[in-house]
């Protein structure tokens, strides 16, 4: 699914209307960003290179940095030993940033892993306590090297590496592998305000994914639904369950264009895979040939939900900036008569000429993160708008546009927002100063899974350390 839900990607380009409304004073929906897992059929069987989630926004404790995440790996269970989830070494992680709005990437954040085994000997991961991903007890350890790569004219690129065999934090085993867990632990200062970390985390999505692709339900709001049940507390789906993060953070100035400060950008993370893959038939594989995209990440809804079965694999092989060829998914999206259909008692959600989907998702708003008329599939960022003081889940449905769709933080309940901008239960704040519908309980809607059940950090990378394998949790 990357994580797009049956009615949460029903909600989810719909959902952007709130957002859009903010800033164009017409329906329009915000930024579908919700977290997205197995979104097409070849990826779904690479779940190494499967992107689930794209995290963009200025540094909270940093406001002259930017910070990006980007997830691979769905549904890690922390259990999942004797070999636990690790980086693909044939894989190439890259997070991509377009700043002249044609859909290009401009600067490129590339990851590239490696393995290393202690003692080949052992079927253990460890053989002894774990206090540091360099710990000598640590038998099987990864590194990587980070690159930056700029584009100078056309498709050339100039490559500076900012760091080599950086180490990728350890899994979180249990008690006696790990007696404790430092959080930070793997982060790398690279100087002049910039460091990277690369390692397992907690999932911080949060969504009732066990209802909402239940036909669309919502158990708070079971009895409303075409199939009515009694109304129940949301569960998170992904609730205890990891991820593996790249993450960087970065002068907003590493983004932008020269000599600006600040500005808009677009960005996207994917994953690429040499071409050719021989099995040789004594357990090893050789990989030959060009790199060849086979996952990307903007807007996570688009493929799951907008993009058709048929050509869901192609949409991930094929480039943002030449997105326009599937601008009659945006204008004519299936999945709006679903809602329809589903919640009967809704306003009509319009199913045609969706030109509110193809401005926020593809070109971004005007007056908030507008980027050109490039149809692009990019999660855009104005780092000119600073951190809230006190951030609202809500983002721009509270009036706070440092949130989502201006990028994305962590917090951002996103399901919610969504939810809420399909069911036309826009917030007292963009419903009176735009005159748009604030229908009760209608503002009030949502999965019932309102924040991650883990505490984000207070500090790069944020994200909050991955959930241990001895309290067995992933199948709790």
């Amino acid at each position: 699914m990357k994580r797009g839900v049956a009615l949460l990607a029903l909600v989810g380009a719909v959902a952007a209307v709130v957002v859009a409304a903010a800033f164009t004073g017409a329906l329009g929906p915000a930024d579908a960003t919700a977290s997205s897992h197995r979104e097409a059929p070849l990826i779904s069987e690479d779940p190494t290179a499967d992107n689930t989630d794209l995290y963009a926004f200025v540094s909270p404790d940093a406001p002259d940095t930017v910070t990006l995440i980007a997830n691979y790996i769905p549904f890690e269970d922390p259990a999942g030993g004797p070999n636990y989830y690790r980086f693909d070494p044939t894989v190439q992680y890259d997070i991509r940033v377009d700043n002249a709005g044609d859909g290009q990437d401009d600067v490129i954040y590339r990851f590239q892993f490696k393995t290393s085994v202690a003692n080949g000997n052992t079927f253990l991961y460890n053989t002894g306590p774990v206090s540091s991903p360099t710990d000598p007890n640590l038998n099987v350890k990864q590194s990587y090297t980070l690159t930056r790569l700029v584009r100078t004219s056309g498709n050339s690129f100039s490559k500076t590496v900012l760091g080599t065999n950086l180490p990728v934090a350890p899994p979180n085993i249990g008690p006696r592998s790990n007696p404790t867990y430092d959080p930070y632990q793997a982060v790398t200062d690279l100087g002049q305000g910039r460091k990277a970390f690369a390692g397992p985390r907690d999932d911080p999505f949060f969504v009732d994914l066990g209802s909402i692709f239940d036909l669309g339900g919502l158990r708070p709001f079971n009895f409303a639904h075409l199939i009515p049940l009694a109304n129940e507390a949301g569960q998170d789906g992904v609730k205890n369950y990891n991820v593996h993060s790249i993450a960087i953070q970065v002068p907003k100035t590493d983004l932008l264009k020269a000599p600006a400060a600040d500005g808009t950008v677009g960005i996207y993370a994917d994953a690429s895979r040499p071409k050719i893959s021989v099995l040789r038939g004594d357990g090893t594989v050789d990989a030959h040939g060009p790199e060849v995209q086979v996952s990307r990440l903007g807007n996570p809804l688009v493929n799951e939900v907008l993009i058709p079965l048929g050509q869901k694999d192609y949409w991930n092989a094929s480039d943002p900036k030449d997105d326009a060829q599937f601008l009659s998914h945006y204008t004519n999206p299936e999945f709006a008569g679903l809602v329809n259909l589903l919640y009967p008692s809704l306003p009509d959600t319009p199913t045609s000429g969706r030109s509110d989907l193809v401005a926020v998702l593809l070109t971004g708003v005007p007056g908030l993160n507008f980027t050109g008329n490039t149809k692009a599939d990019l999660l855009r960022l104005n780092t000119a708008i600073a951190p809230a003081a006190d951030p609202s889940p809500l983002g721009a449905l509270a009036g706070d546009f440092q949130g989502f769709p201006n990028g994305r933080r962590l917090g951002d309940d996103v399901t919610d927002i969504e939810v809420r901008a399909i069911a036309c239960g826009y917030g007292p704040i963009l419903a009176g100063a735009l005159g748009l519908c604030n229908l009760s309980p209608n503002n009030a809607v949502g999965d019932g899974v309102d924040a991650n059940e883990d505490a984000f950090l207070a500090h790069f990378p944020y994200v909050a350390a991955p959930n241990r394998g001895y309290e067995h949790t992933g199948h709790n």
